[in-house]
């Protein structure tokens, strides 16, 4: 048998029970056992609250209340059910309805409302809620039977807040499920006092209900159907970054149920945790998540910290004195009177000198719980022996809470230093012996900073292990491998980043590791002898069913083959670096599909050094753009490769030669062609456009092309550079024209106004680009912040080691995101 309860936001619309109803067609049709627990829709019971309310106090306002919520039960019924259905559960909603208005003006005429009374008037949102789901698994084919829990829940007569009679109660459940095969769907929240009257289970009661007939039925689950993902890290709405826990203790769930947790109430684990029935916290909306799994087995291989959570509102109220000091019962007197006056301590510190405890109460109840305390030490205060007692106001306690917290030095000092460097200051300290929980009393002020420095602390700052899967083994991919190797020790030490090279591909071989290729041996020698012959679908689908944590796929070559595996490595949650061009430069319907699959998937899609190198230029456009700055126009030399031929081309050299020479400094692309033609240059400035929002096509790049058609239509890069030598005449009278005036040549791409053009210009001195030399790039931003001094960002924009650099740069972001 499993016990399963819906809460109020899973069935707040006649929608919504259609999706919880799906849920438990799924449980019906796998033959499992199960009873379900239902509260009252959701927003019903303050709707019931208000109505009982106004009319005590003779307000007849009740009566609109009382129709809203007659309506909306009705409105659910029309939507749900047909035919002979639909009469029944109307009939009965509305049977319910006039007991209700009947109650009501009862309580308008008496003009009081009390606890017993409004017990019975709360019991109405569970009784219509588990009667219509009833009704609604029947229609589904569900064999499904209403129970009251009036039948089976035995409770002591404290309306509001009613204490179980277990002895009796457990007996009753045993007894009815026994002579009631069908699918039972209880009403959670109520049960009955010996003398018959409705009671109530006070604050979390439709889960309790659940946990005692779980523990009556000795169970083998209790699942808990809410609107989130489990219990989490933290407050998502205080720590973005929160996350649902997999498996934790009862004891764990105990401490982050009473620092907050609003899925999980203190009352609803003690029938299960004596029985030893485990617990899950589901999702309604996602029920395909396996949520969180509460039980007595502890996870050793868990994280130190299993929660952090917080109490917003508390005050700290201190007794101290040199009479304290060695003075037995001191304690005993302060929380005897604490509790004569009915007031809960949420928590208690106190230094080994005796000279003062503190302890957090309430902020409603600071006063009379000082009042209390002073009246017990009337006579020490009016001695001077103790003080009056301090009340510190707008205050927050901050815990850090698991089981595995008292096999991990350190935890203590992690946790004082992240609030430390975060500028917090800690008023007050809690640590059992237990090491279970530790609580700090801070400003309120800060509870969101504390969390979420706590939150980065010990669930994000570990070494995260970065799984590497590389293409390309050529200039640029050798010294990546270089530089990696060589900044490993930093990046451990300094970054809690480790780079494991796992896969390694070149256009001849591949070879996979999954413990790792070690970069301090030859690996070149290891991947041409080990590894097997080179198939790209082969390698992407390995890469893929490993299913690595933190898998970065980084491409060094300039092949389409591996621009057309991108889709399904983004698909798969792996990141990607790339120098290759050919994926965002293609389509702008593809470029636009990646980066919404890396959206979508929570992975990066980086290509900063498509356009520069190593040069931050996309990053530059990104961070101005963001920043709310308009982009007027960008201009550039955006080519390593031309721009060191064209400032290498002087009196007396061959421009053939240059170009020969830039292919042995691995300037170019294999095939020279794709810059001098000027269709790198387009990629990278169609690359920029789209960076700015505009979803160019590369046929709106005007290119002014720089070749003669005899060079570009030559069959191979043999067959180019011989007739581009037999030109070599047409370019040195290019180079001769502006030398004369005192000009130089270069290849400038400019973006303005939606319009993208690229062509060799001659410029004079007073062009930034006229100083450029060696492989240097520039790009010019002209925006409305940088108008009269356009930013400009200058550099080397072609060789191996600075792509290479680039590409790193970006993997440690990845690892960055990812940690």
């Amino acid at each position: 048998m499993k016990v399963l309860k819906f809460g109020g936001s899973s069935v707040a619309t006649a929608e919504r029970i259609k999706g919880v109803v799906d849920i438990l067609k799924s449980y019906y049709a796998q033959g499992t056992y199960f009873t379900v627990v239902f509260s009252a829709f959701g927003g019903t019971t303050d709707l019931l609250l208000d109505m009982g309310g106004l009319a005590a106090s003779g307000n007849e306002a009740y009566l609109v209340k009382f129709d809203s919520f007659r309506q909306r039960h009705l409105a659910a019924v029309t939507e749900l059910f047909q035919a002979d259905y639909l009469t029944r559960v109307m009939d009965e909603v509305e049977h319910n309805a006039d007991l209700l208005r009947n109650l009501l003006q009862g309580i308008y005429l008496l003009g009081e409302a009390s606890p017993k009374t409004m017990d019975l008037v709360l019991s109405f949102g569970e009784r219509n809620a588990a009667f219509i789901i009833t009704h609604a698994l029947r229609q589904a084919g569900i064999n499904a039977n209403y129970l009251d829990a009036r039948k089976i829940i035995v409770t002591d007569n404290n309306f509001g807040s009613a204490a179980v009679q277990f002895e009796k109660t457990y007996p009753r459940i045993r007894r009815y499920y026994d002579e009631h095969p069908e699918v039972q769907v209880v009403t959670g929240f109520i049960g009955s006092a010996e003398d018959g009257f409705t009671t109530t289970l006070g604050r979390g009661g439709s889960d309790y209900t659940a946990a005692i007939i779980a523990a009556g039925l000795q169970a083998s689950l209790v699942e808990i159907w809410t609107d989130v993902n489990g219990v989490l890290t933290a407050d998502p709405r205080l720590v973005r970054r929160a996350f649902t826990i997999p498996v934790m203790t009862y004891a764990e769930a105990m401490e982050m149920s009473h620092f907050g947790a609003k899925v999980i109430y203190p009352p609803t684990l003690q029938p299960v945790l004596r029985a030893h029935i485990p617990m899950a916290i589901r999702n309604t909306f996602n029920p395909t998540f396996s949520g969180t799994y509460i039980s007595d087995q502890t996870d050793p291989g868990g994280h130190a910290v299993k929660g952090i959570s917080s109490i917003a509102k508390v005050s700290l109220l201190t007794l101290s004195g040199s009479g304290m000091f060695g003075v037995p019962g001191t304690a005993a007197r302060l929380f005897g009177s604490l509790a004569r006056s009915f007031i809960n301590i949420i928590l208690i510190t106190q230094g080994s000198s005796e000279h003062a405890i503190s302890f957090a109460i309430e902020p409603g109840v600071a006063q009379k719980a000082r009042l209390a305390v002073e009246e017990e030490f009337k006579f020490e205060l009016g001695a001077g022996l103790i003080d009056p007692v301090k009340i510190e106001e707008d205050l927050a306690v901050v815990a850090i809470i698991g089981e595995n917290m008292r096999y991990r030095p350190g935890i203590a000092g992690r946790l004082f230093q992240a609030l430390g460097k975060n500028g917090i200051n800690v008023v007050a300290i809690a640590q059992g012996s237990s090491e279970l929980n530790i609580s700090v009393v801070i400003a309120r002020q800060d509870e969101s900073k504390a969390l979420n420095a706590l939150h980065d602390a010990f669930f994000l700052s570990d070494t995260v292990e970065l799984h590497l899967f590389m293409v390309g083994t050529g200039l640029i991919g050798s010294a990546l491998l270089k530089q990696i190797a060589k900044q490993a020790d930093y990046l451990r030490d300094k970054h809690d980043l480790e780079i494991k090279l796992v896969g390694l591909a070149n256009s001849r071989r591949m070879l996979l590791q999954e413990d790792g290729i070690p970069l301090h041996d030859d690996w070149n020698k290891r991947l041409m002898e080990e590894g097997d012959p080179t198939v790209l679908a082969t390698f992407v689908n390995h890469m893929k069913s490993l299913n690595l944590p933190n898998a970065i796929f980084v491409d060094n070559t300039a092949n389409a083959s591996v621009a057309a595996h991108y889709e399904t490595i983004l698909d798969a949650s792996i990141s990607i670096s790339t120098p290759n061009k050919i994926a965002t430069s293609s389509f702008y319907l593809q470029y636009q599909r990646l980066k919404t699959i890396a959206n979508r998937r929570g992975v990066l899609f980086l290509y900063e050094t498509n356009v520069g190198a190593g040069l931050p230029v996309i990053t530059t456009l990104n961070d101005l753009i963001n920043s709310g700055d308009e982009i007027v126009s960008i201009e550039g030399v955006l080519s390593g490769s031309l721009s060191f031929m064209l400032n290498s081309f002087t009196e007396g050299r061959r421009f053939s030669e240059i170009v020969c020479e830039a292919m042995r400094r691995g300037f170019t692309e294999p095939d020279p062609r794709e810059d001098l033609s000027g269709a790198d240059v387009s990629r990278k400035l169609l690359i920029l456009a789209r960076e700015t929002g505009l979803p160019m096509e590369s046929t709106a790049i005007e290119i002014e092309p720089i070749l003669p058609a005899t060079c570009l239509e030559a069959k191979d890069v043999e067959t180019f550079l011989e007739r581009l030598a037999a030109e070599d005449g047409h370019f040195e009278s290019l180079r001769q024209k502006a030398a004369t005036a005192g000009k130089v040549l270069r290849m400038v791409a400019r973006l303005s106004a939606g319009r993208a053009s690229i062509g060799l210009q001659e410029v004079g001195s007073e062009s930034p680009f006229y100083y450029l030399s060696g492989s240097d790039n520039m790009i010019v931003f002209v925006t409305g912040r940088y108008s009269d001094r356009p930013l400009v960002v200058r550099g080397p924009g072609a060789g191996a080691e600075v792509t290479a650099a680039g590409i790193f740069a970006e993997i440690i972001k990845i690892g960055n995101f990812l940690s």
